[in-house]
C-alpha cells in the first residue's frame, strides 16, 4: 500500500542511502547549503495527529523537517504543534488570509499579522508558505502584490524564495507525485518536470540516480497513515477532490 507511514519511512531511508543532506526551509534560507540536499516540507492541512506521527519517524532517523500549520481548527492543534517543535522540527505559518478575507487585502494583512504572532508563541517563525485553497477563487500569494512579508522578520516563502530551475520540486498533491492534472496552485515555475504515479516509482527513480542533487519534497501528512479506515477515507475523498479540481483547471 502507498501513502503509509512505512512507505514514507522507506522514502526517507532511500534518501539517506543516496547521501542527501536534510534541510528545513529555514536552514536553506539561512544559506551554507551542501551540494546534495533535500528540503522536507509538510503542509498540515488537516489531521495534525498524522503530522505528529511523520515527525516522530523523522526524529527517529535524525532528520529535520518544516511543518506549515493553518490557523483553522482542523489543522491548528497547540499540543501537537508543541510536540513537533520538541522533536526539533521547524514550524511555519500556512497562510490563507486572502481567502479568509474574501479578497480584501487590508483585512487579509491584519489577519496575517495576528495569525503569525499566534504561531510565534510556539516557535520563532521565520518562514511561511501559502495554502493553495483549491476551492477558492483567491490565490493567497496575491496578498504580496500589496505588501512585503519580509517586513515581519520573515526570511522565506518557497514560491518566491527558491529558484526551482535549480531546486527540483516534488509534491504529493493529488495523492500522486507532481500530478499536474489535479493540482490547481501547488505548482512552480520550472522547466524540470518529474512525475511519478506511486512512491515506489519515486524511490526507484531516486535509487537509480534519476533525481537531481537539490530537491524540495512537499507532503500533506493527512493522507499518510497505517490506519486502514482513515487510509480508505482519504483515498475516496482525494479522488472526489481531484475530479472537482480537474474541472476547475479546465
Amino acid at each position: 500500500m502507498d501513502f503509509t507511514y512505512k512507505k514514507y519511512q522507506e522514502l526517507l531511508i532511500s534518501l539517506k542511502e543516496k547521501e542527501y543532506d536534510f534541510r528545513t526551509f529555514e536552514s536553506f534560507c539561512q544559506g551554507n547549503n551542501p551540494n546534495r540536499f533535500v528540503i522536507l516540507r509538510h503542509d498540515v492541512d488537516a489531521r495534525p495527529q498524522h503530522s505528529l506521527q511523520v515527525a516522530k519517524i523523522e526524529y527517529s532517523l535524525e532528520i529535520p523537517a518544516s511543518y506549515y500549520f493553518r490557523i483553522v481548527p482542523k489543522s491548528n492543534h497547540p499540543e501537537i504543534i508543541k510536540q513537533i517543535v520538541a522533536l526539533g522540527h521547524e514550524i511555519g505559518y500556512h497562510y490563507e488570509d486572502l481567502t479568509l478575507a474574501k479578497g480584501d487585502s487590508v483585512q487579509a494583512i491584519d489577519l496575517f499579522k495576528e495569525h503569525l504572532e499566534y504561531f510565534r508563541q510556539f516557535y520563532p517563525v521565520t518562514t511561511i508558505c501559502m495554502h493553495g485553497s483549491p476551492m477558492s477563487s483567491y490565490d493567497n500569494r496575491e496578498i504580496w502584490n500589496s505588501y512585503n512579508y519580509k517586513e515581519w522578520n520573515l526570511i522565506g516563502e518557497p514560491y518566491f524564495d527558491i529558484d526551482f530551475q535549480e531546486v527540483a520540486y516534488i509534491t504529493d498533491t493529488g495523492r500522486k507525485w507532481n500530478d499536474l492534472q489535479s493540482n490547481r496552485r501547488d505548482k512552480v515555475a520550472t522547466s524540470r518536470h518529474f512525475q511519478y504515479r506511486t512512491t515506489n516509482d519515486l524511490i526507484e527513480a531516486l535509487l537509480k540516480g534519476y533525481l537531481p542533487e537539490k530537491i524540495m519534497i512537499t507532503t500533506h501528512p493527512q493522507r499518510w497513515t497505517d490506519n486502514g479506515i482513515k487510509w480508505t477515507q482519504e483515498l475516496v475523498l482525494q479522488s472526489i477532490k481531484n475530479q472537482i479540481k480537474k474541472r476547475m483547471i479546465r
